[in-house]
């Protein structure tokens, strides 16, 4: 009798412990579990921004998704982390105009001395013209925008100020593989080459380029003010970049969730927007502290002179249009200052 209840109560326990571990496993099989990579270090505004949505998405799908954040180009360059997501490796990453290795219009993110302001760029980014780069992205890539994120400027840092594109000459400098960034600093008199961010500090310190040009921030984060002495105010660049989700991975959530991680990428669009212009004259002084010398005197005019001819020739007949369209934009609005 003391056997038969022994084993009575083995058994109970074993069928009881299996229930419990498959209610655990069923629970952790409603959850997706989403990577996230970017190639900015952790104290950078996109990643804290990276940071602020994925706790707006655990907290809006009631931690059914959940997203383990890779900063820092931990798992490859901007390329790479495109290739991984439309793989199926990883799921959304941070990223611009390197977009347009796969869709040509995703140049339109970056197109120097095209925006007469902050404003003429957002109104070029929320209406007709932003929809379709953000259409051809999804046809193109695979990949969803979820919500875009303004830059700072892009400047030229060098060891001695340059202030038209006369002092280009011999310049060695770094550019993103953005072939247009190639043609047009080709053209101003620069010798560009490409080279991803996380090489850039060594190469500026080895004397392997000269320069690098960037947004104040980027400077900033990966301590290129400890390897340049200027500063130099080109401004050639006012640009956006998005966050993206593989297409397929957002299509698979319920569609309650869906939109839950549509909520939560609304919400930190807003809170990029805030910290960005906290942030913008912080970074511009602590970069002054840090001893780089800012050269205001930059012949702006004369950079987008020079640079022209580049655009012209690079682009193909759509690219003219939608860059035409840009600059009608900025005159129907009076210049969006």
């Amino acid at each position: 009798m003391i056997k038969k209840l022994v084993l009575f109560v083995l058994l109970t326990f074993l069928f009881l412990n299996g229930c419990s571990t498959n209610q655990s496993s069923a629970k952790e099989e409603d959850v997706t579990h989403w990577k996230m990579t970017h190639i900015s270090d952790s104290s950078h505004l996109w990643h804290r921004t990276a940071v602020e949505f994925a706790n707006l998405v655990e907290e809006k799908t009631n931690g059914k998704v959940i997203i383990e954040l890779f900063p820092n180009s931990q798992l490859g360059s901007e390329v790479d982390n495109i290739n991984s997501i439309r793989y199926g490796a990883t799921d959304l990453t941070i990223t611009g105009e390197t977009l347009e290795v796969w869709t040509p219009n995703a140049v339109m993110l970056a197109v120097p001395y095209a925006f007469e302001s902050n404003n003429h760029m957002r109104e070029v980014i929320e209406g007709d013209i932003g929809e379709k780069i953000e259409n051809d992205i999804k046809r193109d890539i695979g990949l969803t925008p979820l919500f875009y994120m303004e830059r700072a400027p892009r400047n030229l840092t060098s060891n001695y100020p340059i202030s038209t594109p006369d002092d280009l000459r011999g310049f060695n400098m770094r550019v993103p593989n953005v072939p247009l960034f190639l043609d047009s600093w080709s053209e101003a008199g620069a010798q560009p080459q490409v080279m991803s961010l996380s090489e850039v500090f060594t190469g500026l310190q080895q004397g392997v380029i000269d320069g690098q040009e960037n947004p104040n921030d980027l400077i900033e984060s990966n301590g290129f003010y400890e390897v340049q002495n200027y500063l130099n105010l080109t401004e050639h660049v006012r640009s956006w970049i998005y966050v993206v989700v593989g297409t397929e991975q957002l299509k698979a959530l319920p569609e309650n969730q869906q939109e839950a991680v549509k909520e939560a990428a609304a919400e930190a669009e807003k809170y990029a927007q805030d910290l960005l212009e906290q942030e913008t004259e912080e970074v511009r002084q602590r970069l002054i502290d840090a001893g780089m010398q800012i050269n205001e005197d930059v012949d702006t005019d004369a950079f987008r002179e020079a640079m022209l001819p580049a655009l012209k020739e690079y682009f193909k007949e759509e690219q003219l249009e939608l860059y035409q369209d840009i600059l009608d934009v900025a005159d129907e609005n009076g210049g969006n200052q």
